[in-house]
């Protein structure tokens, strides 16, 4: 049995510190939260490395504190769909609530976490918060807007196993990040090891620089590199795949819902109904958010049925199945010398395939992708199962928070 309740009536919604911006430091011991610490497409906290200054020395109050576990959801909706979204503070003693957060505590004996966690970010709650925004060109709520936002739940001990049974799905997706992340990193390693150290295998497998290889002075690089090896621009290391991208609005989109991929300069922006391509590509930002925190660029590794729009290049290395090596080639390129534009980043065609560097033999590339090619698999093994989880709970959701289907609900029956 559902029942029906003001969110004012089964939490506690406090507004974050007004934090002076004569404080922003580019190091510190505390952050500020910003709304770009919710990744409102996976429903998750994620850091926010869009700015470089959001460690904060000035004095606030213990409150602003938040600790490990803490609910939060945002009061401005500086991209579209971000209000209603929720995420938990990961570590305690280190994240300052600024005044663009809002903290949710739950009545207990009312409301379960977990559960509050996924009602507030259901459709039920975000178009609620949605319509009452004030329609300003970037949109806020507030405190008592999220009260005043009308819910239907089920029973304490209902909510607990329907939050466990979402929290577990978010779990597993995690772990699957994090695997993600290891392998990554355990590709890369290599290819510094090989590609930037210059440790590749010899002709005795020993490793080429260490075990005295002989090294050449580079003067467009100013600096030595193995004898042999090549300088070469990009234009005759990859192709470009960019007259294909073909750019949809949101009304297009929200007109053309579906299950294929649609990615733009960052990530995957929507679902769509149709796609484009069906091969592996690359991907690197072509504007906006064209850079990471360490001044690099922005690049996705994206196979299957996908559609893709005008902010990202698409990218295909001229030898198909140096795919691997050409992503972390790419992602090595300090973005400054291909990026234009102080307010509007900007990285052009132009300035991207002239950009000259060094190429490693194709031996020694082929090698490299014959080692990496179960690990990577593995890779986008982890990915296919995160995006199928996603998609899980995604139509798990509405159904569990309308009542339509409880934990016990049978699958199989559709």
């Amino acid at each position: 049995m559902m029942k029906k309740y003001k969110l004012g009536d089964l939490v506690e919604v406090s507004r974050g510190a007004s934090l002076s911006g004569n404080y922003y430091a580019t190091s510190g011991n505390y952050i500020r939260l910003t709304c770009g610490n919710f990744d409102y497409h996976n429903n998750c906290f994620k850091e926010n490395y869009s700015k470089d200054n959001l460690f904060y020395t000035g004095d606030f109050k213990d409150d602003f504190l938040l600790e490990k576990g803490d609910l939060i959801t945002p009061l401005t909706e500086q991209a579209i769909g971000l209000l209603g979204s929720t995420a938990w503070i990961p570590e305690s003693g280190k994240y300052i609530q600024s005044q663009d957060i809002a903290k949710i505590t739950c009545k207990e004996e009312l409301l379960d976490k977990k559960f509050a966690y996924y009602l507030f970010s259901s459709n039920m709650v975000k178009q609620q918060l949605s319509a009452a925004a004030q329609q300003t060109k970037i949109r806020h709520t507030s405190p008592d807007k999220i009260k005043d936002c009308t819910v239907w739940i089920p029973s304490l001990s209902e909510q607990t196993q329907t939050g466990q049974l979402l929290f577990d799905i978010d779990c597993k997706m995690e772990i699957n990040r994090a695997i993600n992340h290891n392998l990554e990193a355990m590709a890369k390693q290599l290819y510094d090891y090989w590609f930037v150290q210059f440790d590749f295998p010899d002709e005795n497998g020993k490793p080429y620089k260490s075990s005295g290889g002989k090294m050449v002075w580079n003067e467009v690089l100013k600096k030595y590199v193995p004898e042999g090896w090549e300088i070469a621009s990009l234009r005759d290391i990859v192709d470009l795949e960019d007259s294909k991208r073909v750019p949809l609005s949101n009304a297009q989109r929200a007109g053309r819902k579906g299950n294929y991929p649609y990615y733009g300069a960052t990530g995957i922006m929507d679902y769509i109904d149709d796609f484009i391509f069906d091969y592996d590509i690359l991907l690197l930002a072509e504007d906006g958010s064209t850079s990471d925190a360490n001044g690099f660029p922005v690049v996705q590794y994206v196979w299957g049925k996908v559609w893709v729009n005008n902010h990202a290049h698409i990218i295909l290395p001229k030898d198909r199945d140096h795919l691997v090596y050409t992503y972390f080639l790419l992602k090595g390129i300090p973005i400054k010398l291909i990026e234009t534009g102080s307010i509007q980043k900007k990285i052009s065609q132009d300035n991207l395939l002239v950009y000259k560097t060094l190429n490693a033999p194709k031996y020694i590339r082929d090698i490299y992708t014959e080692r990496m090619s179960a690990l990577w698999e593995q890779k986008k093994l982890a990915t296919e199962e995160i995006m199928q989880l996603t998609k899980q709970r995604d139509e798990l959701l509405p159904l569990l928070m309308n009542g339509q289907a409880s934990v016990n609900y049978d699958l199989s029956h559709d």
